[in-house]
């Protein structure tokens, strides 16, 4: 099973513990439409709150340096994004991640 798919599991389930272990410790989501740079903390912080709800999720490259991964991704506040995610990897774990989102109708 690839990382990205591990992390996938993660986020399902709301795996505190996966969700740690799929991330480098130096981790850093970009969040363009957002302005915003969230740290490993704050990322597994979110995922376990239950706001992140993904479909369609399909890995369209993954190796042991790079991914890239697109996914329809709906929140609590009833917002809804299509997600296009670019993803480096680092001694085995997630590293970088940094998504290009369009807004969709709710």
């Amino acid at each position: 099973m690839s990382i990205l798919e591990k992390w996938g599991k993660a986020i399902e389930a709301r795996d505190e513990n996966s969700m740690n272990d799929c991330l480098h410790d130096d981790y850093k989501f970009t969040l363009h439409s957002a302005d915003k740079i969230l740290s490993k903390s704050e990322v597994v912080a979110w995922g376990m709150s239950g706001d992140i709800k993904r479909e369609k999720v399909r890995i369209l490259f993954e190796n042991e340096k790079v991914a890239v991964e697109h996914a329809f991704v709906s929140f609590n506040d009833g917002n809804r994004q299509a997600v296009l995610a670019f993803i480096t990897f680092k001694e085995g774990k997630i590293y970088t991640l940094e998504t290009g989102a369009s807004n969709l109708p709710k």
